[in-house]
C-alpha cells in the first residue's frame, strides 16, 4: 500500500492519520485534496459499521485506490443506545452540537448518576480494490454528567466523563484526550493491522 485516502475533510482527523501513515511511507490525501470529485455519501447504515463500510467502499470505488473512513458517535445506556448512528443529528438535521448536547441532557434529566453510562464508539473501515472490508471498532467508556462543562474538544465532550476521571472529555487537553479516546483505540488496531501487512 503505497498510497491512501482517508474519507475525511476534518483536518483534525489527518493530522491522527498522517502521523500514522507517513512514517510507513504511504502517502495520505483527505477528501479536500478531491473537492471537485467527492460528493457527500449518504450513510443509510443503522450501525456505525454500516455507515463506515458504506462510505470507504463508494470512495475506493470511484478512485481505485485504498480508503479508511470512519463513522463514530456516543452510545448512552439509558437511552437504549441512542443516539448512535445519529449522533451527529440528534436534535435535528442541521448539525448542531449544542442542541444535540441538550437533548440528551433533557432526556436524562430523571436519570441517577448510577445509570448514566455510556461510550464514544469509534469504527473504522479500510477499502481496498478487490479485497474484503476490514472494520476495526475502539470504545472509550465514560458516564454521562448533568451539565455541559469544559472549553476542549466538541460534540459531547462536555457532558462525557470518562471511566475514571474526575474531569469530561471537555476538560482534558487535546494530548490527554487523544491518549485515550475511541478513535485513537482504533487507530492502534488499524496501525497493529499496517505493520502486519
Amino acid at each position: 500500500m503505497k498510497e491512501l485516502i482517508i474519507a475525511t475533510k476534518n483536518p483534525g482527523k489527518m493530522k491522527d492519520f498522517k502521523g500514522l501513515f507517513e512514517p510507513l511511507g504511504i502517502r495520505v490525501s483527505s477528501l479536500l485534496d478531491f473537492p471537485e470529485l467527492v460528493e457527500d455519501i449518504e450513510e443509510t447504515g443503522s450501525t456505525f459499521e454500516e455507515n463506515a463500510a458504506i462510505k470507504a467502499e463508494a470512495i475506493c470505488e470511484k478512485f481505485n485506490l485504498p480508503v479508511i473512513s470512519d463513522d463514530s458517535g456516543i452510545e448512552i445506556d439509558a437511552l437504549n443506545g441512542a443516539p448512535g448512528v445519529y449522533s451527529a443529528r440528534y436534535a435535528g438535521e442541521e448539525k448542531d452540537d449544542l442542541a444535540n448536547l441538550q437533548k440528551v441532557l433533557n432526556e436524562l434529566s430523571d436519570v441517577p448518576k448510577e445509570q448514566r453510562s455510556g461510550r464514544f464508539v469509534c469504527v473504522l473501515a479500510i477499502a481496498q480494490p478487490d479485497e474484503k472490508i476490514i472494520l476495526k471498532r475502539g470504545e472509550c467508556e465514560g458516564m454521562i454528567g448533568f451539565e455541559a462543562i469544559g472549553e476542549y474538544g466538541f460534540g459531547y465532550d462536555p457532558i462525557f466523563y470518562p471511566a475514571g476521571s474526575s474531569r469530561t472529555m471537555a476538560e482534558l487537553t487535546p494530548e490527554e484526550k487523544n491518549n485515550i479516546s475511541h478513535r485513537r483505540k482504533a487507530l492502534d488496531k488499524i496501525e497493529k493491522w499496517v505493520k502486519e501487512l
